[in-house]
């Protein structure tokens, strides 16, 4: 329970940075991503950044699982390909460790 709620709340606080280290990497305004897959990018992107605890394979696959069952047909590959970079440049040695 705690874990969650520090996800809502975190992703609450934390909304601009999180929009803003996100944008580069999307290919439309976050306004008009998919509510689904929106609310999972902010998700993933907090986890990456905040909670150094879960790797960032684990984050990318949860987001990805999320958006295959809640999402659009196809977003849970532009979950994947967003958090993906997010990740190359947030947990850069992390990985970069994890490709080799």
């Amino acid at each position: 329970l705690d874990y969650f709620e520090d996800l809502v709340r975190g992703v609450a606080t934390h909304r601009d940075e999180l929009d803003a280290a996100l944008g580069p990497h999307l290919d439309r305004d976050m306004d008009r991503v998919d509510p689904i897959e929106r609310a999972t990018l902010r998700i993933g992107a907090y986890e990456l950044r905040h909670r150094i605890d879960v790797p960032y394979r684990v984050v990318i696959n949860e987001a990805v699982e999320v958006a295959k069952r809640f999402g659009t047909d196809y977003g849970h590959t532009y979950v994947n390909g967003v958090l993906d970079k997010l990740a190359a440049e947030w947990r850069a040695p992390e990985f970069n460790a994890g490709k080799a």
